[in-house]
């Protein structure tokens, strides 16, 4: 058990606990949140024995082993795989004695040594690595290559492996999703529901938390309190005790405001399909949680694009790459043909390095096409937000002065007044950047994007950096843009809660995805499985001598399972050209009825004025009530229509 009690620590002059109290039990998993600076770092550091309490005491059983993802990685020009099985250190500890045994030719020791060896799982060690450096993302080719070969990001990805390759009774994770794509987010929750261990991870991303946590420790005014639950159970039942404060219930109204705008704009169309079923849940859970959130630094919303041109980009045959200096060509996503239309949501799918951003790019235009037509409509106005656009900041300038030079002819109170509403206020507003953190850089860098009022806006991972308030007001301003959206994302909160359709990007194509994030998810974790499966028989062979950890990655296996994603991918693509002239009809069906809808609502109103009925108004009332009747029977077969298109569609579903 992890027990904390009367607890005091401080940094400097900065108390960060006070006299605090928790527990934590054997294989709880714990979400520890609160806001930057409050202390989470620091109760790491205090776990692992780097910082000790300034009062009272914390105490964790001694023979506990910890493990916990590295901040720096050397440069070595060991393998990937070898740095991975690093982590198991009891592993490491036994080789050394066999080989130390067998140099001293102590054959008694060296067998002892191997027997220890067989019992720590030695022999599947090699696969049990690969299948963890496989889950977060790299090839076989990689577990290969030497560390010294990966960039930063990578290199992040191989330190989580490392971690939890160790046999861990508490693994602490901080921000452990920031350098992985959705692919090996899914796969680390899967592996975190099998860890036996205690966990407590630092995390901004909320449906992560709500996967994987069923304690949530709450860091607020130097007191670290527990919660039972995951994070969206955390936030209700805080949200229950805000809202007895009439203070906090007074704060709370512009939020409410704001999600029942937003849960309006979808209510009529939930009965469509199953994205927007769960689209409406998602929303109706963030009704519920809406008074965890007044305390909120800020919210602030897009503005009224000034134009809305439809088609907003229409791609022909496009081919999206990298166009080298001797003219060479790299295509990363080949035959792009896609209209992009006015009020469109899409989010986009695919694991890392399939060609998302690239794709993103080449729309946003800041990548030349290597081949085939792009249209843009008239009008059209992009806002482009990726993370490498915040190294364009100029840090010695303020957030006032990169504003300024969007908006030369602007009275200086008025930029400051929309500079206030993204938390940047007073001093704040005239000081350099350069001291800025990463996320008041990305709020900055939106707000640059907010005041150009853009129709289409490009999301290459707008939440990286961001704390969970920041990502909360960026869901809500998203929710009732009326503009068009494209995001790329690791945040499943903000593309259930902001798109309602998906796209693939996978094997240099771009294709509809039929179906929502929870069935990508499945998707996802059978083909994880199928990994594991092709492992185990590795593990056996092995096992068996021929010291093959990879040999079930390869062979029959790798064949039937490369024929398996073929025919499923065949057999997406058959249902979706039989979905989609169902959908076009349904689309014009909806048309319909909104049009007549509103011819009814006119006729209704007419008809139930009572000064309709006057004699000079006569033949225009029996024409109102012949018209009445003619739409009632309109909308009453179009219904019937909608309803057996929808069926059908069920069917093929």
């Amino acid at each position: 058990m992890i027990r904390f009690n009367q607890f005091s620590l401080a940094r400097g002059t900065k108390p960060l606990f006070e006299q605090t109290s928790f527990t934590l039990n054997p294989g709880e998993k714990a979400g520890l949140v609160g806001a930057n600076g409050a202390g989470k770092s620091t109760l790491f550091s205090v776990l692992r024995g780097e910082l000790h309490a300034d009062a009272g005491d914390f105490s964790l059983p001694p023979s506990w082993q910890i493990a916990h993802v590295a901040q720096e990685t050397p440069a070595a020009d060991r393998s990937a795989l070898d740095y991975t099985l690093d982590g198991d250190a009891a592993l490491r500890a036994i080789e050394a004695r066999i080989a130390a045994a067998s140099a001293a030719h102590d054959g008694a020791a060296e067998a002892d040594a191997h027997t220890a060896f067989a019992d720590a799982d030695g022999y599947t060690a090699p696969a049990r690595a690969q299948a963890l450096l496989l889950g977060l993302g790299f090839t076989l080719e990689q577990t290969r290559a030497s560390v010294s070969s990966f960039s930063g990001g990578w290199r992040m990805r191989l330190n989580l492996a490392q971690a939890l390759m160790c046999r861990s009774d508490l693994l602490l994770l901080d921000e452990p999703t920031n350098h992985l794509d959705l692919d090996a987010i899914v796969w680390l929750e899967d592996w975190l529901h099998r860890y036996s261990g205690t966990l407590i991870v630092i995390s901004h991303d909320r449906e992560f938390l709500d996967s994987v946590c069923n304690v949530t420790l709450h860091l607020e005014n130097q007191q670290i309190r527990r919660y039972g639950g995951n994070y969206s159970q955390f936030e209700i039942l805080r949200a229950q005790q805000l809202a007895l404060q009439q203070s906090a219930y007074e704060k709370q109204q512009k939020t409410v405001e704001h999600l029942q705008s937003f849960i309006d704009r979808f209510k009529a169309k939930a009965t469509k399909a199953r994205q927007a079923q769960s689209r409406m849940k998602a929303l109706e859970k963030m009704e519920l949680i809406a008074p965890a959130h007044v305390a909120s630094p800020f919210t602030f919303e897009f503005r009224t694009p000034d134009a809305a041109p439809n088609p907003m980009l229409v791609m022909d045959g496009v081919r999206c790459g990298y166009r080298a200096d001797d003219g060479g060509e790299t295509p990363i996503v080949e035959h792009v043909t896609l209209s992009i239309q006015n009020g469109q949501r899409i989010g986009l799918l695919g694991a890392n390095g399939q060609g998302k951003s690239t794709l993103i790019k080449t729309l946003a235009g800041t990548l030349d096409a290597l081949g085939g037509h792009l249209h843009q409509g008239k009008g059209l106005r992009i806002g482009y937000f990726a993370q490498h656009q915040l190294e364009t900041l100029r840090i010695d300038d303020s957030p006032l002065q990169h504003l300024a030079r969007l908006a030369p002819d602007t009275r200086e109170q008025e930029l400051r007044d929309f500079l206030g509403g993204f938390n940047f206020s007073g001093e704040m507003a005239t000081a350099a950047i350069a001291p800025f953190s990463g996320g008041e850089k990305a709020r900055l860098a939106l707000a640059l994007i907010i005041w150009q009022k853009p129709n289409l806006l490009l999301l290459d991972e707008p939440t990286n950096h961001l704390d969970l308030e920041t990502r909360h007001a960026l869901t809500m301003a998203l929710a009732q843009f009326d503009g068009t959206l494209i995001l790329v994302s690791h945040d499943r909160h903000l593309l259930r809660a902001t798109t309602d359709q998906f796209m693939l990007v996978a094997k240099h194509r771009l294709q509809p995805f039929d179906g929502d994030l929870d069935d990508y998810r499945d998707w996802l974790l059978q083909h994880a499985a199928g990994q594991r499966a092709a492992l185990k028989a590795g593990d056996a062979a092995a096992a068996g001598g021929d010291g093959n950890g990879a040999a079930g990655l390869s062979g029959d296996g790798a064949v039937n399972r490369k024929e398996q994603r073929r025919q499923e991918a065949e057999t997406r693509q058959k249902l979706a050209h039989l979905k989609k002239p169902l959908q076009t009809r349904i689309t014009k069906i909806e048309r319909e009825m909104d049009a007549l809808n509103a011819e009814k609502a006119t006729l209704d109103t007419f008809v139930a004025d009572p000064a309709s009925y006057s004699v000079e108004l006569k033949s225009k009332l029996t024409d109102a009530l012949r018209r009445q009747a003619d739409v009632a029977a309109q909308l009453e077969t179009l219904e019937a229509q909608w309803l057996e298109a929808h069926e059908e569609l069920e069917q093929i579903g």
